[in-house]
């Protein structure tokens, strides 16, 4: 157990809360939760084969609660729909928009309207949120649960064009067996070139779930397992003044 891990168990869980979010007339279903001196939001959106209640997904956000973070995941539209097909990128920047305005209205409903409000994403989630901020969604920076960069054994097709426009703070949490991220050597140039805005955190023997070979874990486990590294990187980067 990590201290993330045991920071989870052994401070009282933040009450969530089952929440309807409007996007262009009509719901998707979030959880949202809030510990009292939290410091700032995270909105973390699922992964195209799974949906928010994944217990990876849970596991995460549980464990960013417990480190003093308030959290909203949530569901784009197609798995509300019960679809197994993916949104297309307007659809689901648009369930992002949503998302974050939901996020805001929360913490300045709490006291806090100049709380920072990250965008993050398992795979699909987080890619679908950097396309939105490089349309302009405001955030206060991204984290990858893992960036699909290409599709597995296509390095040809990288989906990396977007990301060198974006200026807020990144984070790039990756499994070194990822097949969406191998050769390695490839995130490694995409992260260079964006330059000192990006941070590349490689997760060692870890697959595109986070799962490590030889180390059963439950996905809730191995979701919590990756709150530490965000919770350290939103606090080294606060918002700018002014």
């Amino acid at each position: 157990m990590n201290d993330a891990e045991r920071e989870a168990h052994g401070r009282a869980r933040a009450d969530e809360q089952r929440i309807a979010i409007d996007v262009d007339g009509a719901p998707v279903s979030g959880v949202y939760a809030r510990p009292a001196d939290a410091s700032a939001t995270i909105v973390v959106a699922h992964g195209a084969g799974a949906g928010m209640e994944h217990p990876f997904m849970s596991g995460f956000t549980r464990a960013m609660d417990a480190l003093g973070f308030a959290t909203l995941r949530f569901d784009f539209p197609y798995r509300e729909a019960g679809r197994r097909f993916p949104d297309r990128p307007p659809v689901a920047i648009a369930a992002w928009r949503a998302a974050m305005d939901a996020a805001t209205a929360r913490a300045a409903a709490a006291g806090s309207p100049d709380e920072p409000i990250w965008a993050s994403g398992k795979s699909f989630g987080g890619r679908m949120a950097s396309m939105a901020v490089a349309e302009g969604m405001p955030a206060a920076g991204l984290v990858f649960l893992g960036y699909p960069l290409h599709p597995p054994g296509k390095p040809e097709k990288a989906r990396d064009e977007h990301l060198a426009g974006i200026t807020v703070p990144m984070l790039f949490l990756q499994g070194r067996n990822d097949p969406f991220a191998i050769p390695n050597e490839q995130l490694d140039e995409v992260v260079a070139r964006i330059g000192s805005t990006a941070t590349l955190h490689w997760v060692e023997n870890a697959n595109h779930s986070f799962e490590v070979k030889g180390a059963k874990r439950p996905a809730a486990e191995v979701g919590a397992g990756l709150a530490e590294p965000v919770a350290a990187f939103l606090a080294a980067h606060p918002p700018a003044a002014g």
